[in-house]
């Protein structure tokens, strides 16, 4: 037998059984939710009108008003889990307005969240001193990420190949 097909037997149960490890989503996509980024429904707004989203990322910052907050968010891929990949690309910033009071200080700048909601048009704004164009989504569900669900379904497995000195 050849070494390659040995490795893939060898490791295909592997891989496998680590791919079983990983976390259900934590929303079920709702019929006619989007799968549009941020950047593309800034583009596009009318595209998108009054879609439903499923989108993540990182807080940048959270404002309260008297009846709601806004969260400005940078958008992340998400995983199969729906957590949100800091390490990726972003998607864009957009606008997350919930309803009622949220404690900013359960929210720092950097925490991860995804949520749910629909689209409700595009607010212009500015990043630093470039014009931008957010899309605003009105939040039906969030979750906040701790550490440990970021890392529950990660492997805390590594191979390499290393060279060792004895002196």
């Amino acid at each position: 037998m050849q070494l390659r097909t040995v490795l893939l037997r060898s490791f295909a149960p592997l891989a496998l059984l680590l791919t079983a490890c990983a976390p259900a989503p934590i929303y079920k996509a709702a019929p006619g939710t989007v799968s549009a980024l941020p950047s593309q429904v800034a583009q596009t707004p009318q595209q998108y009108a009054h879609a439903a989203v499923i989108w993540g990322g990182s807080v940048v910052n959270v404002r309260n008003f008297p009846d709601h907050t806004e969260m400005e968010i940078l958008g992340y891929p998400l995983d199969s889990s729906q957590r949100p990949q800091p390490n990726a690309q972003g998607t864009g910033r957009f606008i997350a307005v919930f309803p009622g009071y949220l404690e900013a200080f359960n929210y720092p700048n950097g925490s991860l969240v995804t949520l749910t909601g629909q689209l409700s048009g595009t607010r212009a704004g500015a990043v630093d001193q470039a014009p931008y164009t957010y899309p605003v989504v009105n939040v039906a569900q969030s979750h906040l990420w701790t550490q440990a669900e970021l890392h529950k379904g990660h492997p805390n497995i590594s191979f390499g190949v290393g060279v060792g000195v004895i002196r």
